[in-house]
């Protein structure tokens, strides 16, 4: 019988009251089972309030029922006793180390269903029922079970804080309002914790949009190392196709550029890759900070929200990812291009032409954008020794200072007619070509002065719409002058705001369509910035105003 016993439901042999072993069990009419003294302090509790009732059916009396003993169950519990088994909730219902404990129980206490932060007391499901059941409890504010209930109390004056200080940053009770914070700005716990919830689920829209923004540059990573992959394989294949048509020496070549592209390859998937793992690891970080503010957000205790607000970790600083672009698979045909070029000029031109092919593979740069310079110092690393092109200035235009200072004349100069120079306006541009990173600085002196770059194939002849800097969409032009800045570009003039200078700093990454213009002086400010793609090498340009003596010079920097 004994034997049978231990596979029964525990909770039979449990009283309802107290939740252990059943002691001198009693049944009532209802047919219910509680130890004796349990249901005898409960009905002299309800004593003043009849009928009596049944504390699990609620099944009430109108007299009080003589108890008498159960003497089947209690038997039954003696020799459950003896074999051992332990008649009461399961093992994983009983509060742990780490866990909350029922304050009301006596005995082993139950895990915590809730906490209630007006009785400052945590109860089991069990022992929680008079906050659903009486009118009296129906205000109080039950939160998941806390064991720091106690920190909601003022250590000084053992009162309820529900009140915070502004001023120190604290909570407080209303003893405190009257004493030490009395001159204070204070509003209650709910109102602040009410705007830090506002704060808080800012920053949570903030950490989800980047965790948007940094999976989907992952993607975008992702792709262009395919086509890294795509393209630099088609390269291979075109170049060995060529290679194969020439003879014993063609063949060494075609081994030396298979290698290089192979070894660029390589260099751009990993720069691919490891920023793909820099954001990767961004998003994990996002992801669990995400994750902390989620679960402060829905801490209902305002106490312990205000407590560990403060102890957020700050964002780490995102990772730059602006300049990530997808481009058409062009990243090595330029190399294909280059020795087709050599092999129709067969051996003599090879020697020559080598170097061209080596640079196509090298200059591929799939992540376009180095970080724009922050500093002056920054910049001049990128600093380019750039000369005026005689061929190119107007008449009116006279060059000194080894051709870096373009000087109006009302007198005109005496040079030779060629078609690279411009016929009608008083422009010139730069005999080198500008590509990649590329910084350099002018100094103006006179009425004015448009800085720009422009198109080789900018026309040269006509008024000011068809080939002035800025009017057409062959170049692109700042316009300076005392009194203000304007940025022009296809017959748009947009005005621009900042401290005038006498020197403009000139910053170009080819590469990734960046051209940005800065008032240098004492400092550096951006004037202006433009995002777009350039077609073709770029060369430098100035455009004196039109007075004598207007100048501008491109500056050697240091």
């Amino acid at each position: 019988m004994a034997q049978k016993g231990v596979h029964l439901d525990q909770e039979t042999f449990s009283c309802s009251i107290c939740l252990d072993l059943l002691k001198d069990p009693v049944t009532i009419p209802c047919g219910h089972n509680y130890c004796r003294n349990c249901i005898k302090t409960h009905w002299d509790e309800e004593e003043k309030k009849k009928p009596h009732s049944c504390p699990q059916c609620r099944q009430t009396f109108r007299r009080r029922t003589v108890l008498v003993k159960n003497t089947m169950l209690a038997d039954l519990v003696e020799q459950l006793k003896k074999t051992g088994l332990q008649a009461a909730p399961a093992d994983h219902c009983y509060a742990g180390p780490e866990d909350v404990s029922c304050d009301v129980c006596t005995g082993r206490k139950l895990k915590a269903f809730k906490s209630c932060l007006v009785c400052l007391v945590s109860y089991c499901e069990k022992h929680l029922q008079p906050h659903f059941e009486f009118p009296a409890f129906k205000k109080h504010k039950l939160v998941d079970p806390s064991n720091k209930l106690q920190e909601n109390i003022c250590s000084r004056h053992n009162e309820v804080m529900k009140i915070f200080c502004r001023t120190d940053q604290q909570c407080i009770c209303y003893l405190c309002l009257m004493d030490e914070h009395k001159d204070h700005e204070t509003v209650s716990a709910a109102a602040e914790r009410t705007e830090r919830q506002r704060e808080l689920e800012v920053s949570r829209l903030n950490i989800q949009q980047r965790i948007q923004d940094r999976e989907k540059d992952v993607k975008l990573l992702q792709q262009e190392v395919e086509n890294i992959n795509l393209s630099a394989d088609k390269a291979v294949e075109d170049n060995e196709k060529i290679f194969t048509e020439l003879i014993r020496l063609m063949e060494k070549r075609s081994s030396d550029v298979k290698q290089k592209v192979r070894s660029q390859q390589r260099t751009e998937v990993s720069r691919v890759k490891e920023l793909q793992e820099k954001l990767e690891q961004e998003i994990t970080e996002l992801k669990r900070n995400d994750a902390e503010l989620k679960k402060l957000s829905h801490t209902e205790d305002h106490n312990q929200f205000l407590h560990n607000y403060p102890s957020l970790s700050p964002l780490s600083e995102s990772t730059d990812s602006s300049s990530i672009r997808i481009r058409p698979l062009r990243y090595f045909e330029d190399v294909t291009e280059a020795v087709s070029e050599v092999r129709d000029e067969l051996q003599d031109v090879l020697t020559e032409k080598w170097t061209n092919v080596s640079l196509m593979v090298t200059e591929v740069d799939v992540l376009l954008p180095q970080p724009e310079p922050k500093t002056r110092a920054g910049f001049l690393k990128y600093s380019h020794e750039i000369t005026l092109d005689p061929n190119t200035a107007n008449t009116s235009l006279l060059l000194s200072d080894e051709n870096r200072k373009a000087t109006f004349m009302s007198q005109h100069q005496s040079y030779s007619r060629h078609p690279d120079r411009f016929t009608e306006c008083w422009q010139v541009l730069s005999r080198e070509s500008l590509t990649g990173r590329c910084y350099w600085e002018v100094e103006w002196r006179g009425e004015g002065v448009y800085v720009a770059v422009a198109y080789k194939n900018i026309s040269r002849k006509g008024n000011y719409s068809e080939c002035g800097f800025g009017w057409n969409d062959k170049s692109l032009a700042l316009r300076c002058d005392d009194n203000s800045y304007d940025f022009v570009y296809n017959k748009v003039k947009t005005p621009i705001s900042g401290p005038r200078s006498s020197r403009v700093g000139v910053y170009l990454d080819h590469r990734a369509g960046i051209l940005s213009f800065y008032s240098v002086s004492e400092t550096m400010t951006l004037l202006h910035r433009v995002q777009t793609a350039f077609t073709q090498p770029l060369y430098a340009g100035l455009w004196p105003f039109y007075f004598d003596g207007d100048s501008a010079e491109l500056c050697k920097v240091k």
